[in-house]
């Protein structure tokens, strides 16, 4: 055990704190995590965890939600700069206009988004969990945001909806190209091809799988395959390594990177749990309105059907 290893154990246990880690952070930080999953696991950790501290290694809306789950804990991001483009490209007066010409519409936020998006949402997803959650749904329409293609992909299992898009997209996933992944499988013809639903559906028609990040790690554990073309961010790339340390991942695209998600580091770890130091706050009137979505989404989550409502 190295150095700072320890030194991170040794606060975890003088601040009574977890650390939760998605899978798109650096490999190291991963290693060092109690928790590491998609963003419906973390969600669901955060709002079961009893340690008083919770450090959050991802992106700025994890954060927040972690906050809105734990209003009375103390929660710590690593880099408060780390954020996501895509929680940000959609704007309230969108939301507003669709629910003026719209009667029965549902407005449904993936979690990707931000704290004041959420507060005028009707119920958060996952690409873990959004099929469920919106085949439970009343609602005939489906006003989806703000990532399009994660939604689109929905609407394709969902035909008895209709759907509404918003113009969102996450940069690293409609960065990864049809002509990139088609060179990797043609010099890798026994290899499959696994895609999140955030890829643009040119590449999702390539797949031989999609599925969230811990779709993607759990099936390359389960195939007999021993090659995979990896389309989604490539930290996630770390745990199937671990798993199925005889496998070969490779990814189509050196835009694969998350910058953000890169800034979490074991030494900004050290610094929050030392100092308590970047902590996320949020007015309290923001955090409930917020919540309500997220707790629907809990709710809604396990439905498998319409007949089980």
């Amino acid at each position: 055990m190295d150095e700072l290893t320890e030194r991170i154990l040794q606060l975890k246990a003088e601040k009574d704190a977890v650390i939760l880690a998605h899978y798109y952070v650096p490999g190291a930080v991963q290693d060092i995590a109690d928790f590491i999953g998609d963003s419906y696991y973390l969600s669901k950790i955060a709002a079961q965890v009893t340690e008083k501290v919770i450090v959050f290694c991802g992106v700025a809306f994890m954060g927040e939600s972690a906050k809105m789950l734990n209003p009375d804990k103390v929660v710590l991001m690593p880099d408060l700069k780390a954020d996501c483009p895509m929680a940000h490209m959609v704007k309230i007066r969108d939301i507003q206009k669709i629910r003026e010409t719209y009667e029965d519409v549902a407005v449904v936020c993936y979690i990707n988004s931000t704290a004041e998006i959420k507060a005028h949402a009707d119920v958060c997803v996952t690409s873990s969990n959004a099929k469920n959650v919106i085949a439970a749904l009343p609602n005939h329409y489906i006003y989806f945001i703000p990532d399009e293609h994660l939604g689109r992909y929905i609407s394709h299992q969902l035909p008895e909806k209709s759907f509404l898009f918003n113009d969102g997209y996450c940069p690293i996933h409609t960065s990864i190209r049809v002509v990139d992944v088609l060179k990797m499988k043609r010099d890798l013809p026994q290899a499959e091809i696994l895609a999140h639903p955030e890829c643009k559906e040119e590449i999702l028609d390539l797949a031989d799988f999609v599925g969230s990040t811990s779709d993607l790690v759990a099936y390359t554990e389960k195939s007999p395959s021993q090659d995979f073309i990896i389309c989604t961010e490539i930290g996630v790339i770390h745990e199937m390594k671990k798993r199925s340390p005889g496998k070969k991942f490779r990814a189509p695209s050196v835009g694969q990177v998350c910058p953000d998600m890169k800034l979490n580091t074991v030494e900004k770890i050290i610094y929050a749990l030392e100092t308590f130091e970047p902590a996320v706050e949020m007015d309290e009137s923001l955090r409930t309105k917020g919540l309500q979505p997220l707790e629907r989404m809990m709710k809604l989550a396990e439905v498998k059907t319409h007949a089980q409502l």
